[in-house]
């Protein structure tokens, strides 16, 4: 039996994560899929203050106050902005860490510096659409979720906070202690070529998967299983 927690990338929430949850879930595993705040079932928690900071807090409090240990913690896209620092805050809790289609952040540098356009895009959304400070859903069509699911993810993603995006990140260490993994979503174009190569340059196991970014919905078996190996 292990522990997992799966963490949610941008716009999403703890609902993307109920097919690979329930999967693990009846192999016997332990499985905690925190929505970040903010966002999903907790949107009406979003304001100007919340930021990257306050969903590195969501998941280290959660560790904590569950008491949970020897895990498998997972990032997937943003949220790999997140367990990157939640492994450096508790290291001795982190068994393996897995990158799903993630930024892999490195000291100074935050999530917009990672795109071709250092976050220019995002920001003109957030000045149109968002107040100047939230950035609405990117649309599912983009991110290549299958045509089955596409719908339901538009009205699913929540806006997600600009300053999240935007923070540097600051950990004490390259090195985790965990296990760490890669696996890319290679039936779409999006940034995170870029992480996989530089997880194959520091010796990670990697995977590749053949389809659009939200891993967790298009192929949930194929995801639950590799998570288990890890």
């Amino acid at each position: 039996m292990t522990h997992y927690v799966l963490v949610h990338g941008a716009w999403h929430g703890s609902w993307c994560w109920k097919r690979v949850r329930e999967l693990l879930t009846a192999k016997g595993h332990h499985v905690f899929t925190p929505t970040l705040t903010g966002l999903g079932d907790r949107a009406h928690l979003l304001s100007r203050d919340v930021s990257l900071d306050t969903h590195i807090a969501d998941v280290v409090n959660l560790l904590l106050w569950e008491d949970i240990r020897d895990i498998v913690l997972v990032g997937h896209s943003y949220g790999g902005m997140v367990v990157r620092h939640v492994a450096d805050q508790l290291p001795d809790r982190v068994r393996s860490l897995v990158y799903l289609d993630a930024f892999i952040p490195e000291n100074g540098k935050s999530l917009t510096d990672y795109l071709p356009d250092c976050g220019k895009h995002f920001r003109e959304l957030a000045r149109i659409e968002g107040d100047g400070w939230k950035v609405p859903p990117i649309p599912a069509s983009i991110l290549a979720v299958n045509a089955m699911d596409a719908a339901w993810v538009d009205r699913q993603c929540t806006m997600h906070p600009l300053a999240s995006f935007e923070a540097a990140a600051h950990f004490s260490s390259r090195d985790t202690g965990a296990t760490v993994g890669y696996i890319l979503a290679r039936g779409w174009d999006g940034p995170f070529a870029q992480f996989y190569q530089l997880s194959g340059q520091r010796g990670w196991w990697r995977e590749e998967l053949a389809c659009g970014h939200d891993v967790m919905l298009d192929m949930p078996n194929e995801l639950a299983t590799l998570l288990q190996r890890a």
